[in-house]
């Protein structure tokens, strides 16, 4: 009796454990911190929209989608990047 027990709770445990939880980062996706940042100049031309990391993320950054659909990276905290806020927009958040 306490063996069938003891598998009900690991099948439940199993059960809730989510597949996008790793070892690594239980509470940010990695796709929402930046770890390598761009250092040249960016044109604003190439910018489609920006987003910002995660507060939780260990650097304050930006991720720029670039037109084509790739993204960089880029601190926050640097001169150029401040200018370019004012004329590039925030990205919208894709609906579920």
């Amino acid at each position: 009796m306490k063996l069938v027990a003891v598998a009900l709770v690991c099948l439940l445990l199993a059960g809730m454990w989510s597949p996008e939880v790793d070892g690594n980062s239980i509470l940010v996706p990695s796709s929402n911190c930046c770890f390598r940042f761009m250092e040249k100049r960016i044109s604003p031309q190439r910018i489609s929209c920006y987003r910002n990391t995660s507060s939780t993320c260990p650097y304050d950054g930006l991720i720029f989608k670039l037109k084509g659909g790739r993204e960089s990276c880029v601190l926050k905290k640097v001169r150029w990047i401040q200018s370019y806020l004012k004329s590039v927009k925030p990205c919208l958040l894709k609906r579920m």
